[in-house]
């Protein structure tokens, strides 16, 4: 079973290509590429001949590979035929382990969210923490594939984690077992208050456009007049999907998100098509600290037209876009080929979206709403044996009523509370 993890590259709409037909970069040009190529050469020659034991030249050359990809940002990664192939499955919403996404910030092991109903969401961990161990072992020296190949393992195998919480001088250590993980992009679907809608979308799946669809024109059967759309602890996924939401609530022709790159080729625009829209449905969308990559695509395409509001919040800033670059031998490059802008010209890296009303949580109580169903669970267990139960002060999701007393008063702040880049 495999730990969940955020690939940025998915949000690019994974693009395989022959290494040979990506462009070169020559640095100083054509003499100092080969003067380097040639220095690589007899380190790797050196390397085999002197060591101690026997090694072999792929392991060199991967080895070589990893810390030379990886040096280029926080992003970028060689990956062996193995971690390419387990990164192919990320999009299939099965997988196991402890159920958090993790990305590299600042070289250090971070996670983006911890996923509903697994281990880790059980645990208590949180968007913005640091793993700084995996069972005793540093983790500054790994790399993102390395570290998730630690936490991956059977169902019911355990694996120890030290996390540095922000804020915290002390250390938290979690013993947690493996699981399988099952992720369904649309987690919750409802009428939750006089005609207003709630989706909850936890990932950009292959299926999600379907399934937000259905999901609407059930809602729509109900009689629905306005929309809050969850986007809280969703770290993303497949660009095209991202762009798929996005143009659902944006008349036509609205630019939803652009690419910039090193070359043209990398440049791209997707505007809005107009197909199966409801681009006059009031709309509320919720994100937070954990709110990344494609979340943040639609936050920006809905905030920028002023299409509805985004409470919560500042997201995460993960801005690129990746691009996997298949080799012959089954192996794989990740590189960072291009940062994404919202409608106006934003860039979202390392920014995030701060959202038009800001309503913050407490750590303590974003843990709490987390964990709250899994001690109502409990709860029950222990009063169906016969135990005692202590009560405990019931947390309020703030930020979901403060989004319902909006849109019950709509009509209030339509066209004065809504942002727009035509005015």
């Amino acid at each position: 079973m495999t730990t969940r993890f955020i690939f940025p590259l998915l949000l690019a709409c994974v693009a395989l290509v022959c290494i040979g037909n990506f462009p070169g970069v020559s640095g100083g040009g054509d003499d100092e590429l080969s003067a380097s190529v040639k220095l690589f050469t007899r380190a790797v020659t050196l390397g085999r001949q002197n060591f101690v034991e026997e090694v072999e030249s792929k392991a060199l050359i991967y080895g070589a590979l990893k810390g030379m990809i990886g040096s280029l940002d926080d992003h970028s990664q060689f990956m062996d035929p193995e971690m390419f192939e387990e990164m192919q499955v990320d999009t299939e919403g099965k997988f196991g382990g402890l159920g958090i996404e993790i990305t590299m910030r600042d070289r250090a092991l971070t996670i983006v969210t911890p996923l509903d109903d697994t281990p880790a969401s059980r645990a208590g961990l949180s968007p913005g923490d640091r793993i700084v161990k995996i069972e005793g072992e540093l983790t500054k020296n790994l790399t993102l594939m390395d570290a998730v190949k630690k936490l991956r393992g059977k169902p019911g195998t355990q694996v120890t984690i030290t996390i540095s919480r922000p804020g915290e001088e002390e250390y938290r250590e979690h013993t947690l077992s493996r699981a399988e993980i099952k992720v369904k992009s649309i987690k919750e679907s409802m009428i939750i208050d006089d005609g207003i809608g709630y989706i909850k979308m936890v990932q950009f799946q292959e299926r999600t456009g379907k399934d937000l669809e259905k999901a609407l024109r059930k809602l729509e059967k109900k009689d629905m007049k306005s929309l809050i759309l969850d986007l809280r602890n969703n770290h993303g996924g497949l660009l095209h999907v991202a762009i798929e939401v996005a143009d659902k609530f944006l008349p036509r022709g609205k630019l939803i998100v652009s690419t910039k790159g090193k070359s043209a080729k990398q440049d791209s625009e997707w505007t809005s098509s107009n197909r199966q829209t409801r681009a006059d449905l009031p709309l509320v969308i919720l994100v937070n600290k954990g709110s990344a990559s494609g979340t943040e695509i639609v936050a920006g395409a809905v905030q920028d037209w002023g299409r509805g509001i985004i409470l919560g919040s500042k997201t995460f800033g993960k801005g690129t876009v990746q691009s996997v670059m298949k080799l012959k031998d089954g192996s794989a490059l990740r590189l960072t080929t291009a940062e994404y802008f919202t409608p106006s010209g934003r860039s979202i890296h390392e920014e995030g979206i701060t959202p038009d009303i800001v309503v913050e949580l407490s750590p303590e109580d974003e843990v709490k709403l987390v964990m709250r169903k899994y001690d109502e669970l409990e709860k029950k267990m222990k009063e169906a044996n016969g135990e005692e139960v202590e009560e405990e002060e019931e947390v309020e999701d703030i930020q979901l009523k403060r989004a319902v007393d909006l849109l019950k008063a709509w009509d209030v702040y339509k066209g004065k509370a809504l942002p727009s880049t035509e005015e």
